[in-house]
């Protein structure tokens, strides 16, 4: 009898953590694209994210985005040079909870990514981040450093 060979494990942050100012660049960005989604791209290393790229929604809408093909290419482009890896993306949810609708769940095309959503819905903004591969969600913690 010969056993499974052993499950590789995920690739990609299984967490995300953010100081505190970032968290709020997050929020900021979010807030100013009202009432539209806003968008943008982190890189970091592991799980710690070391920059924020506010990125334009080339779809304008309050209920989908896309990040800007140019804001994708600056980002990524400065990530390398930095030596940092693409962890994921985030955007935000004008007026429903913090968790991947059916069309984020479609164009999560990166399974190693971390995709954060930030919830405008409630009196505070929520930020929460899953992992999404072959449909299948999987929700990872945002830590958010005092610093």
């Amino acid at each position: 009898m010969t056993a499974d060979p052993p499950t590789p494990a995920p690739r990609g942050p299984r967490a995300i953590r953010l100081c505190r100012a970032d968290a709020a660049a997050i929020v900021t960005h979010a807030r100013a694209g009202l009432p539209d989604e806003a968008c943008g791209l982190l890189a970091g290393t592991g799980e710690r994210v070391e920059v924020v790229y506010p990125a334009a929604n080339a779809d304008a809408s309050p209920v989908s985005y896309r990040v800007e093909s140019r804001d994708q290419w600056h980002a990524m482009r400065d990530a390398e040079a930095r030596g940092l890896e693409m962890l994921g993306g985030f955007h935000s949810h004008t007026h429903s909870e913090p968790y991947p609708s059916a069309t984020d769940v479609a164009q999560a095309f990166y399974p190693d990514w971390a995709y954060l959503i930030v919830g405008l819905g409630g009196a505070e903004p929520v930020l929460r981040a899953f992992r999404i591969e072959s449909g299948a969600i999987a929700e990872i913690p945002v830590l958010v450093d005092p610093e």
